[in-house]
């Protein structure tokens, strides 16, 4: 496929190169066309050692190629990021005073715009038109993520991160390339097909005595969710159910644990024959050491009971433990496995530290964040999460997604079978 990739002056304009490689790497032929601006931010040798590609932002450069009109005309698709908000403006108002606006006027195929900007130009009643606008002529502008900026703000306004525009960008040309809905739908639907991917969900109870018990504040939303998408992306979905608030989706099989011990009973008889697993429970770490067989009473005296805890097996450790030994003897055992950690932050850490020590001590692939707190997580609807890895770095920070629980599930399962697919193609 023949891809132009505009890149805006923005300081995002790095990550792009990320998603110049992740094009070059599926077999596409890219030529990129920076804007004057952009080049203070990554240089043209950058761009042209990465796509093998002479590079060029001037209409008048090879004039005999007639590039400002050749390069749309090619084009089986155009994806600019990262989309400043002049850009948007100049393209919204038909401009053609470079070799980028005059290729986006000649294209004849799926046209995506992934925005980075700060939060208040994103919010302006004129970027906000001018994408309106953009949108209503069929032209894909994708929402920034949420997350830090230059600067010490936050907001929106953050560049997606690359493999999120790559999947936005290849979706785009199986909708714009006159594939018919239901085939595109079936394309998408098939991302997992003939995997198994098993899941947990919901929150542990840890029983007192025949009436009381330990728990939390799980319902289960995220982990329905999670199902949902897998069973949408055509795998075969492992459900092991702790307490929820919700029904489990139809079309899993179904496990109902209640404590963490049985918990980590199922896990350890799903996970054998799983492609993924992912432990979105949220899993008592601590457990009566007792559980009384009759009703604790109130002392007629006054004093308390005394309830000593015990910890509860760390089931992702292990998990993560088992697979790694049972990959020297070829034993069938999910090949990524993705964790959950709910943290609040304290004086002596951030939530983000917290994060990326659980990480390193559970060995799993990928560890989904949540900042948990009053009306946070627990029970909404709408949640926020920051995908860690073992390869996240100052260059490639972890990305944070905000959105309702069903897209969040969404994006977790597109970078589940991007880890796969990456899993695949290592020797």
């Amino acid at each position: 496929m023949r891809i132009v990739l505009g890149v805006g002056g923005g300081i995002a304009a790095y990550k792009s190169a990320s998603l110049l490689r992740l094009f070059t790497e599926a077999g596409h032929n890219v030529s990129v066309i920076p804007t004057e601006a952009s080049t203070r931010f990554v240089g043209v040798a950058t761009w042209e050692a990465l796509s093998g590609n002479p590079v060029s932002s001037s209409v008048f450069d090879e004039v005999e190629k007639v590039n400002h009109v050749r390069l749309g005309h090619e084009a089986d698709l155009i994806v600019v990021a990262p989309a400043t908000a002049d850009l948007l403006a100049r393209a919204a108002a038909g401009q053609a005073d470079d070799l980028l606006t005059n290729t986006l006027l000649m294209a004849r195929g799926p046209v995506l715009f992934a925005p980075a900007m700060h939060t208040e130009m994103w919010s302006h009643p004129a970027t906000r038109a001018n994408v309106a606008t953009l949108r209503s002529r069929g032209v894909l502008v994708l929402d920034p993520a949420v997350g830090r900026l230059t600067g010490k703000d936050s907001g929106a306004g953050r560049l997606p991160e690359p493999d999120e525009i790559f999947a936005a960008a290849i979706a785009a040309v199986a909708a714009g390339a006159g594939v018919p809905a239901s085939e595109a739908a079936a394309s998408e639907a098939a991302a997992l097909h003939g995997k198994t991917v098993t899941i947990t969900a919901g929150g542990t109870r840890e029983s007192l005595d025949p009436v009381r018990f330990l728990g939390n504040r799980s319902s289960g939303k995220q982990g329905v969710a999670l199902a949902q998408a897998a069973l949408e992306a055509g795998a075969r979905v492992r459900f092991i159910a702790a307490h929820m608030d919700v029904p489990a989706p139809d079309g899993v099989e179904l496990t109902r644990v209640e404590s963490a011990l049985e918990l980590r009973e199922a896990v350890h008889r799903a996970a054998p024959g799983s492609d993924v697993l992912i432990m979105a429970a949220a899993v008592a770490d601590f457990r009566p050491d007792r559980n009384s067989d009759t009703k604790i009473k109130k002392r007629d005296d006054g004093t308390n009971p005394v309830i000593t805890l015990v910890r509860n097996p760390d089931i992702l450790a292990e998990a993560v433990e088992a697979r790694n030994a049972a990959g020297a003897s070829g034993a069938a055992r999910p090949s990524l496995i993705v964790g959950f950690a709910a943290e609040t932050g304290d004086g002596t850490s951030e939530v983000l530290d917290y994060g990326r020590q659980k990480l390193a001590r559970k060995g799993c692939e990928l560890l989904v964040l949540n900042r948990v707190g009053t009306s946070l997580v627990f029970g909404q609807d709408s949640t926020e999460v920051t995908l860690l890895s073992p390869q996240d770095s100052a260059a490639a920070p972890a990305p944070t997604y905000t959105g309702t629980k069903t897209e969040i599930a969404r994006r977790i399962l597109a970078r589940v079978v991007r880890e796969l697919d990456a899993a695949v193609a290592v020797p």
